[in-house]
């Protein structure tokens, strides 16, 4: 055990993170307060509460009721774009009294309301502050709003970034030949740019489902304790509630979920983790790939790593950008898969699993938003080392048997003799050993192939035989 400690950790101010993304990694995860915080959190419940209030006295739903000047919204409106450490304070003050969050927020919206229209006047119209409301029509608009935001405003800007990245690498590394690995073994040659090209395409097309024309939407409901209107139809029989609350969901910007239990069933955050996951483990795919790459020497770091890689073997430069957005990467999936398999189950009309569980859609995030700009520092420092790479491809000519098969099996096939058991003949030539250039070459001359022929495979190299990789990389445009 550690001795004891004259002041606990936890004592000393300013307060100690105990997670990473509150502390070492802060710098990179802080945009993702503004959306996903608990302070943001219950500016998004005043936000919600503030034009809830507004729609219903805009559209006179309840007879009789008082309604609010131009200037009096406006200043209902200021409470959500001037919330700041007083207000975070007092609302916790008040919650420490109503050990409730969201009657906390209906409170301050009443002391305010004081505030801005007076007294009496409050006093009438404080009763449709959060009026025929249960806490989750507040709680799925104000997530619904703040993961939007996240993602929209945070999250998709650096994944984008770090893709157009890539295909930059990607386009100025389309003619570079690469010698493949499949299996692990060497395989049909190709080129780093479309190797990485490949990578590109599959991560835009996630983005593409994060936040692209048919990208998922943003649900919200408000509809009340089960989801019937039972309140609100009791309360103002004659409104059209389903029309009041379609508009006031709209008006947010966001799309309104008709039919719902107490709560939004949350299939659309399930949809939306499932698709950022998947970009996430595309982009571990890429850590893994350029990983092993720069331990076969394609890729040199040079740029930007620092001044030391390892604590005792001064020659090192470890891959850590990498290293780190795969760990990054990891946590993060394992909380965004939680995240979708259990926010779309709730037992009968409503249990309070998805309360504590979406909590964490801040961590998940920041998580994935640290890989990203981990992966980005690291393809930063890269230099692409093309000797390398064609060293591999010369010490490699055996690669080359499927193309002289496939020219023998095509001649086979228009009926030029001689050319029979193409596939057996080349795996008796190249199978367990190595050839180099002149082996393949008097193979070559020895098939009796028509002169053509014969020329081009003589002049082909592991280098040359790259098909139209580099046109491929043409597809990112």
């Amino acid at each position: 055990m550690l001795p004891a400690a004259r002041t606990p950790l936890a004592e000393l101010s300013p307060p100690i993170a105990l997670g990473a993304l509150d502390g070492r990694y802060r710098a990179v995860v802080a945009p993702l307060v503004d959306h996903l915080s608990e302070a943001a959190l219950n500016r998004a419940r005043l936000h919600v509460e503030v034009e809830w209030l507004i729609h219903l006295v805009t559209l006179e739903v309840v007879p009789g009721a008082d309604r609010l000047s131009d200037a009096e919204q406006a200043s209902l409106r200021d409470l959500v774009t001037g919330f700041d450490a007083a207000a975070i304070a007092e609302l916790a003050q008040i919650e420490a009294e109503t050990v409730h969050d969201v009657k906390a927020v209906e409170y301050y919206v009443r002391r305010r309301l004081v505030e801005v229209v007076g007294e009496q006047r409050a006093a009438t119209l404080g009763e449709l502050v959060h009026f025929a409301c249960t806490s989750e029509d507040i709680n799925n608009t104000s997530y619904a709003l703040m993961v939007r935001g996240a993602v929209e405003q945070v999250w998709l800007p650096r994944a984008r970034a770090l893709v157009e990245q890539l295909s930059g690498m990607a386009r100025e590394l389309a003619e570079v030949p690469l010698l493949a690995h499949t299996h692990g073994q060497p395989a049909t040659p190709t080129t780093m740019g479309k190797e990485l090209a490949v990578l590109a395409w599959r991560l835009t097309r996630q983005l593409d489902r994060v936040g692209g024309r048919d990208s998922t939407a943003y649900l919200a409901k408000m509809n009340g304790a089960t989801g019937t209107y039972g309140a609100h139809v009791e309360a103002v029989p004659g409104a059209d509630w389903q029309q009041v609350s379609r508009t006031f969901v709209e008006g947010l910007g966001l799309t309104w979920n008709p039919l719902t239990t107490q709560i939004e069933s949350h299939d659309w955050q399930a949809e939306l983790y499932g698709d950022i996951a998947r970009f996430n483990r595309i982009l571990h795919n890429l850590c893994t790939d350029v990983w092993t790459y720069i331990s076969m020497g394609y890729f040199a770091q040079v740029r930007g790593q620092g001044t030391v890689g390892s604590s005792t073997m001064p020659h090192k430069v470890n891959p850590i950008r990498f290293e780190n957005a795969e760990a990054n990467l990891e946590v993060s999936n394992a909380l965004l898969d939680v995240l979708s398999s259990t926010l779309v189950t709730s037992r009968l009309q409503r249990d309070l699993t998805d309360s504590s569980m979406q909590r964490n859609i801040g961590t998940a995030l920041g998580h994935s938003l640290l890989a990203v700009d981990n992966a980005s520092r690291g393809l930063a420092g890269l230099d692409a080392v093309p000797a390398a790479m064609a060293a591999d491809l010369d010490a490699n000519w055996e690669v080359l048997a499927e193309p002289i098969q496939s020219v023998m099996r095509a001649l086979a096939a228009r009926g030029v003799e001689g050319m029979a058991n193409p596939y057996e003949r080349l795996k008796e030539l190249t199978r367990g050993r190595r050839i180099g250039r002149a082996e393949l070459v008097e193979f070559v001359r020895g098939l009796g192939l028509p002169p053509e022929e014969e020329a081009r495979l003589v002049a082909l190299t592991p280098a040359s035989y790259v098909g139209i990789a580099p046109e491929l990389v043409e597809h990112l445009s």
